[in-house]
């Protein structure tokens, strides 16, 4: 358990289930429902771990967003054949159906990817501690010490991403990440970032400018970068001006939906992987209560 629990852990849901059902595949689990079930083992141990007082999770309810795709028509356009692994398709409203039963808020918004719905919520808990789990590398430019960390999923388990380790990383202030992403670029989601500019390139810029409007200010940009800067500052950086309602975050009791459980639960036979999440959650509520007891 962390030295200070954390207020809210937000989770970008696609990430967490991706990882689980790439880990389901490799395992002997010959269930249909195996990623399911991997899914809510993973999530039963990242509340037992961090004990937030609140949880919720973030959906891509548009993982590719036409408002990105006009901006940047190249954003994400390697996806477009096969945005999720097909035998991942049916266990996704399987996730959503257990997660509403047992009373986690799984969050989408029309039109916005999850980076952008955390982006949201972030934005309106200002003071309150938060966790972010992830493993898009665009919620680094969330970091803020001492609010605002990203626990990112690598080899070695969950890396503790504050502004300390992104430094330590990137060789630039903690709080530069989302400028110096959109110089270097991401292939990974189809972001060219400027003409010539690598991680150690970007790197550089930042430490010598402080930032995108100081390297502009600067006068070294020609103006085909300044237009794709411009474009990419709304493309890369999570967040909308559509801001998405605060979820509660936890149910009083985590008042469970039995009947709708009980059929899930027969049906994808994930019992144990049901009651490890409804344990931890249990766990953390009982603690986060103590907390507003005693102020």
């Amino acid at each position: 358990m962390p030295a200070s629990r954390p207020d809210w852990l937000l989770i970008d849901g696609s990430s967490l289930i991706f990882r689980a059902f790439y880990a389901s595949r490799n395992s002997a689990d010959l269930h249909d429902a195996k990623a399911v079930r991997a899914f809510l083992e993973s999530l039963a141990r990242l509340v037992l771990w961090r004990r937030p007082v609140r949880v919720a999770i973030a959906a891509d309810e548009d993982w590719r967003p036409l408002w990105r795709v006009d901006l940047i028509p190249t954003y994400k356009s390697h996806r477009v054949a096969e945005p999720i692994p097909p035998d991942l398709i049916p266990q996704m409203p399987q996730i959503q159906a257990v997660l509403e039963a047992i009373g986690v808020e799984y969050v989408g918004a029309p039109e916005l990817e999850a980076e952008d719905v955390i982006a949201s919520w972030v934005e309106q808990l200002p003071g309150q501690r938060i966790e972010i789990v992830s493993g898009d590398r665009d919620l680094f430019a969330l970091v803020h010490d001492p609010e605002v960390k990203v626990l990112y999923p690598e080899k070695g388990g969950m890396a503790e991403v504050d502004e300390a380790e992104i430094t330590r990383r990137y060789g630039i202030p903690g709080r530069r990440y989302g400028d110096f992403a959109i110089l270097r670029g991401d292939p990974s989601d189809g972001l060219p970032g400027l003409n010539g500019v690598g991680e150690q390139t970007a790197s550089r810029l930042i430490r010598r400018h402080g930032g995108i409007e100081e390297l502009i200010a600067s006068g070294t940009l020609s103006d085909e970068d300044i237009a794709y800067v411009r474009l990419a500052q709304q493309v890369v950086r999570p967040g909308s001006s559509k801001p998405v309602a605060l979820p509660e975050g936890r149910n009083v009791e985590w008042r469970l939906d039995a009947g709708s459980l009980d059929v899930l639960i027969s049906k994808l036979q994930i019992k144990e992987a049901v009651g490890r999440l409804v344990d931890a959650l249990h766990v953390s509520l009982t603690q986060a209560s103590i907390k507003d007891h005693n102020g």
